[in-house]
């Protein structure tokens, strides 16, 4: 008797994934879940069943649900450095047209994410765990702002910057709640990046000038 089509399948090995191809399967599922539940319905042992292996499995992974955030919230923020670099490699040369793209890539990694990242950063909020990743996310973020708007600026101290993150998050908040379009928001961003890099620029004439 020939076999079914069923049977084949049965008798078939079971495709063996690497240990990052099994750890992105586990990220996928996790964040397959969180567009159909809540975050507090979504656990670990959830997370393996939903990927089809075991729940040893996934905790050998990702020690435990926090851990997972942890890996989901350092996915982010890797997808947002590399959206930016991407865009920044064709960059037209002059300031208005790199503070367009860094508003337009922030924006736009955001909202891509929607409120499953919200979700992530939440749950998260508070730990010592995610002020470290944002602390060091943040820093590696604007250390390639720095290097794209020095060029029109001149040498300056990066701390302002850190007012790129704060007003792109608050405005990719107000895009989704509806109350805010993705044009307006990415418009005013940009004017944030233009007037942070244009108070560097200011600061180094005055230094220039005190010489």
């Amino acid at each position: 008797m020939e076999p079914t089509t069923d049977d084949s399948l049965r008798s078939a090995p079971r495709r063996r994934l690497s240990w990052d191809a099994r750890h992105a399967q586990l990220l996928d599922a996790f964040r397959d879940l969180l567009r159909t539940h809540d975050l507090a319905d979504v656990t670990l042992a959830r997370v393996a069943a939903h990927a089809g292996v075991t729940k040893p499995v996934a905790y050998d992974h990702f020690g435990d649900l926090s851990g997972l955030l942890s890996e989901v919230y350092r996915a982010f923020e890797s997808h947002q450095r590399d959206a930016l670099v991407a865009v920044l490699a064709g960059a037209p040369q002059d300031l208005t047209a790199v503070a367009d793209l860094v508003a337009e890539a922030y924006i736009g990694c955001c909202i891509a994410e929607g409120m499953e990242l919200a979700a992530v950063v939440s749950a998260l909020r508070g730990s010592t765990t995610l002020n470290a990743l944002r602390s060091e996310a943040e820093l590696a973020y604007l250390e390639i702002c720095r290097e794209a708007l020095e060029p029109w600026t001149g040498a300056f101290d990066p701390a302002p910057l850190s007012a790129i993150p704060g007003a792109g998050d608050a405005l990719a908040r107000s895009v989704m709640s509806g109350s805010l379009s993705t044009a307006q928001a990415c418009a005013t961003l940009a004017a944030v990046v233009r007037a942070v890099a244009s108070a560097s620029a200011v600061t180094d004439a005055t230094r220039e000038l005190g010489t």
